[in-house]
C-alpha cells in the first residue's frame, strides 16, 4: 500500500510513521533559506540531493525507487531557451546554483520555498525548471526531480551540456557535412556556426576561435573534455564549452554566443581583453595559447604550435634558440607617393618568396642585428603579418597586399630545413586565414577557414557565414593565417 507525497515526490508506505515522513519532507525543503540545509535565497542555496533522498519504505520499482512523472512537461518553450549567457539569477544575480526556467528562459538561484525560483513558479505556473551546472530537472513548486525518460528534456541536456565521444568526433570528421536545421527554420553547418559579436567588439575573439577550430588535434582535446560541473570553470573548460557549440549537431540555433567565455577571458586576462573595448586578434591568440600552455597535464598547445628557431647575435657574438608558437613578418614599408590617380601606390610582396627570409639564417633584422634560423617545424604553423605600427598620437596601418599559396607552401624551398625535418615533410596547406578590413580604428575582423568535411571555404563574419572559393582567399588583406603540416 504506497502513496505519492506531492511535497516530496517521495513513494512512501501508508505504513510508514508520520514522523518519518515529515521529517523527509524538511529535508526537500533545504535550499529555502531556513531550516534544513539552511540556503540563502541571495546566494542559491540548495540541497539537491534532499528531494532524491528515498525513505527506508520507498516503494520499488525496477531498483528502488520509481521514476517521478512531471506533468507539465508540455508546458516547456525550446524557443524561448538560450544557454549561451551567464549563469545568474536575472533577480539577485546570484550564480550559486542557478536554475532555467523551460517555459520563459530565464534564470533564478535556489529552488527552495524562499527563492526567486520558487516564487516564479507559483506567479507564472512555470513549473518546469533545469540546474544550469548539472542538468538534473526540477517540478516546482512540489520540488521533486523529474526521472522520467523524455526525448525534449534530452534534446534540452544536450544543447546544455553537450557530450562527445570518440565515436561522434570521429563522425564529424570522417562522414562529410552534416547540416541541420534550426527552431526557426534555417539551416546550418555543424563546426561552421556563427558567433555573437558581443557589443559590436569582439569581432577579433571570433575570428580566433573560427581559426582554431580548424586545428584537428586541438579540436578533439577540445571536444572530449569532460563537461565542468565547477560553478567557475576553467579558461581550457570555457573554451571547451563554446567549441562544443559549434560542433554540436543538436544545437537550437544556427549561432553561438561567447559571453561566458569572454567573462572568464576578461578575469583571465585581468580586463586586457574584454566586451567593452576592440583588440588585436594577433595579440589575443598569443595570449590565449600561452595561457592554454598552463593547463596541468595538457600539453596539446605545445603538439600544436610549438617549434624551435636559432638565434644568431651578431653585434653579442651569441647563438640560442628559443620555442616559439607564432612567427611574425615583418611588411615593407608603405610608401609616401601618390600615382597620377592620386592615390597612395599599395604595394605587393610574396610570402614565399620575400618576407620567408628572415629565415634564412643570413639575413639579419635591420633593428636588432640578429639572424634567425628555423630548426623545428611545427605541426600547425601560425604567421602573423606585422601590419599596425603604433607611435605617440595614432596607429597606422600598412596597406601591403601579401600573395600566398593556399596549398603546398614548401617552407625546404625558400629557407633552411634540418634534413630531420625535410624528411617528415616541410610542406603546409593552408587552414584558416585571419582578415583585417578597414581603419585600426573602425576596421574589423573576419576569418575564411577550410572544412575538411565537405573540402570547402567559408567566410565567418561574426553571424555571417558564407561558402567561397578558394581564388577568393587570396584577395584579401591578410593579417594572421594558420598553416597545416601535409604528411609526408
Amino acid at each position: 500500500d504506497w502513496a505519492l507525497d506531492v511535497e516530496t515526490g517521495q513513494w512512501s508506505s501508508r505504513m510508514a510513521p508520520k514522523r518519518k515522513r515529515a521529517a523527509t519532507a524538511n529535508a526537500g525543503d533545504g535550499d529555502d533559506g531556513g531550516a534544513g540545509a539552511g540556503g540563502d535565497p541571495a546566494s542559491g542555496g540548495d540541497d539537491d540531493a534532499a528531494a532524491t533522498t528515498t525513505t527506508t519504505n520507498a516503494a520499488p520499482s525496477s531498483a528502488t525507487s520509481m521514476p517521478m512523472m512531471c506533468p507539465y512537461l508540455d508546458t516547456i518553450n525550446a524557443n524561448a531557451l538560450d544557454f549561451d549567457f551567464e549563469k545568474r539569477c536575472s533577480i539577485s544575480l546570484s550564480d550559486v546554483h542557478a536554475y532555467g526556467c523551460l517555459v520563459c528562459g530565464k534564470y533564478f538561484a535556489g529552488r527552495g520555498k524562499s527563492t526567486h525560483a520558487y516564487a516564479h513558479s507559483l506567479e507564472r505556473a512555470h513549473h518546469v525548471f533545469v540546474h544550469l551546472t548539472t542538468g538534473k530537472v526540477y517540478c516546482l513548486p512540489d520540488s521533486y526531480e523529474v526521472t522520467q525518460r523524455d526525448v525534449t528534456l534530452t534534446r534540452i541536456r544536450d544543447v546544455l551540456k553537450p557530450q562527445f565521444d570518440e565515436a561522434v568526433v570521429r563522425a564529424l570528421e570522417t562522414e562529410g557535412p552534416q547540416w541541420r536545421r534550426a527552431l526557426d527554420g534555417s539551416e546550418y553547418l555543424v563546426g561552421v556556426t556563427g558567433l555573437n559579436n558581443l557589443n559590436k567588439h569582439t569581432d577579433y575573439v571570433n575570428a580566433v576561435l573560427q581559426s582554431l577550430s580548424r586545428v584537428k588535434p586541438l579540436r578533439r582535446a577540445l571536444l572530449l573534455t569532460p563537461n565542468s560541473e565547477a560553478e567557475k570553470p576553467s579558461l581550457w573548460e570555457r573554451l571547451s564549452e563554446i567549441t562544443k557549440k559549434v560542433w554540436n549537431a543538436r544545437n537550437f540555433k544556427g549561432h553561438s554566443s561567447p559571453h561566458e567565455f569572454m567573462q572568464c577571458v576578461r578575469a583571465r586576462s585581468k580586463d586586457a581583453f574584454n566586451v567593452d573595448q576592440s583588440g588585436d586578434a594577433a595579440a589575443f591568440i598569443r595570449w590565449l595559447l600561452n595561457e592554454l600552455k598552463k593547463t596541468p597535464s595538457n600539453n596539446v598547445v605545445e603538439e600544436c604550435f610549438q617549434g624551435q628557431v636559432e638565434i644568431m647575435d651578431d653585434v653579442k657574438g651569441a647563438t640560442s634558440t628559443s620555442p616559439f608558437l607564432m612567427l611574425s613578418l615583418d611588411l615593407p614599408p608603405a610608401p609616401l607617393f601618390q600615382d597620377v590617380m592620386e592615390k597612395n601606390i599599395i604595394p605587393q610582396v610574396s610570402l614565399e618568396h620575400s618576407l620567408l627570409k628572415k629565415f634564412d639564417g643570413v639575413t639579419a633584422d635591420p633593428k636588432s642585428q640578429r639572424r634567425f634560423k628555423i630548426t623545428k617545424l611545427p605541426q600547425y604553423l601560425i604567421v602573423n603579418y606585422s601590419r599596425f605600427t603604433k607611435n605617440n598620437f595614432f596607429t597606422e596601418k600598412n596597406p601591403t597586399i601579401v600573395t600566398f599559396p593556399v596549398k603546398n607552401l614548401n617552407l625546404a624551398d625558400h629557407v633552411p630545413i634540418p634534413e630531420a625535418e625535410r624528411r617528415r615533410g616541410a610542406k603546409y596547406n593552408l587552414v584558416a586565414n585571419i582578415v583585417h578590413d578597414g581603419t585600426p580604428a573602425a576596421g574589423g575582423y573576419r576569418a575564411m577557414v577550410y572544412h575538411a568535411p565537405d573540402g570547402n571555404w567559408y567566410e565567418t563574419q561574426d553571424l555571417n557565414v558564407v561558402e567561397v572559393l578558394p581564388q577568393q582567399v587570396n584577395l584579401t588583406e591578410t593579417y594572421m593565417q594558420i598553416y597545416e603540416r601535409a604528411a609526408s
